[in-house]
């Protein structure tokens, strides 16, 4: 019996037309409204800098296969845990805590206004907001 999981599954999972065009804009405003904040608070734009790509590093999970590259991704990317980092780091009083949190949102906003958003197990090309990409045999 071969059963595949909606989180293998491309065909039905991303959003096409005007929502798009919404969950885009959202973005937009998501990463605009992380940077003003971070910086309201008093971050350093150094950080902010250093610190902006780095969720980018969860890409070396693909060298593991498809699929844990597709889950350690989503997991970075994910607004939960830059949430759960910033609201952390409130309560406790851990200043790079809710850096690093106002950061994650900032990354994952700003991957998901252009277009690149969480990954499905078939591979790094198919995301929630769409392909990504040219199509595998596709001239350059």
């Amino acid at each position: 019996m071969n059963q595949t999981s909606d989180f293998d599954d491309t065909d039905r999972g991303h959003v096409t037309g005007q929502v798009r065009q919404v969950l885009r804009g959202e973005a937009l405003v998501i990463l605009g409204a992380s940077a003003t904040l971070y910086f309201l608070l008093g971050g350093e734009l150094w950080l902010f800098a250093v610190l902006f790509l780095a969720p980018d590093l969860s890409l070396v999970g693909y060298a593991a296969g498809r699929k844990v590259g597709a889950v350690l991704y989503n997991t970075i990317h994910s607004y939960a845990l830059a949430a759960v980092l910033a609201v952390a780091g409130a309560l406790t009083d851990r200043e790079i805590l809710w850096q690093v949190g106002l950061i994650f949102v900032a990354h994952a906003a700003f991957d998901r206004a252009l277009g690149y958003g969480l990954k499905y197990a078939a591979g790094f090309r198919h995301t929630h907001l769409g392909p990504i990409g040219k199509p595998a045999g596709e001239g350059h």
